[in-house]
């Protein structure tokens, strides 16, 4: 139990703001990459388009250490489970990010073995479209995702509030009914 989470309520205003600013500074993302967008999401560490500049060049190998899941590529019926168990791990706050066309809503492959889109297993905070989108696109969900974070409130109700979403993002009916290839 933090700070944020026992502070008097006329403190919540410079705290929550201070803590924002320490979150949208620095988002860690873990490696999930499952396709061909995640040699985009590699490219947008190189020198060419150099991520660090936004505080994010810390690609973690553990859930543990990080705070955003970015979901790159087509993600298979067997890969579902362990895209759920990786975003479980997650310390809290966390974010999603699909990355591509594939992530966001099955892309091209419409079959039984491809996930419809990553929010049918964890709800997602940013849809990055395209096949596959360049890194200057990922650069600037990465400044939604930290613009988001910076809003995250704070207090004792935060928790239930994500969960709720979490719920309700799930629950939801999916845009596109999967009916096979014959229409």
């Amino acid at each position: 139990m933090g700070i944020e989470e026992s502070a008097p309520s006329f403190m919540l205003g410079t705290v929550e703001s201070v803590i924002g600013w320490a979150r949208g500074t620095s988002v860690w993302p873990v490696t999930f990459g499952l396709a061909c967008c995640s040699i985009e999401m590699m490219a947008t560490g190189g020198p060419r388009f150099d991520i660090a500049r936004i505080g994010s060049e810390v690609f973690r190998g553990s859930p543990r250490q990080a705070d955003l899941m970015i979901v790159a590529g087509r993600l298979s019926q067997k890969m579902a489970p362990i895209l759920r168990q990786v975003y479980d791990q997650m310390a809290e706050p966390k974010w999603v990010l699909a990355m591509g066309v594939c992530a966001s809503s099955g892309g091209m492959f419409n079959n039984y073995a491809i996930v419809q889109g990553a929010d049918h297993v964890v709800p997602v905070d940013v849809y990055l479209p395209g096949c596959p989108p360049r890194p200057e696109m990922l650069l600037n969900a990465l400044m939604e995702i930290k613009a988001g974070a910076r809003k995250t409130p704070l207090g004792s109700h935060r928790r239930a509030i994500a969960q709720k979403a979490e719920a309700a993002a799930l629950a939801a009916t999916p845009t596109s009914d999967m009916t096979g290839l014959l229409r």
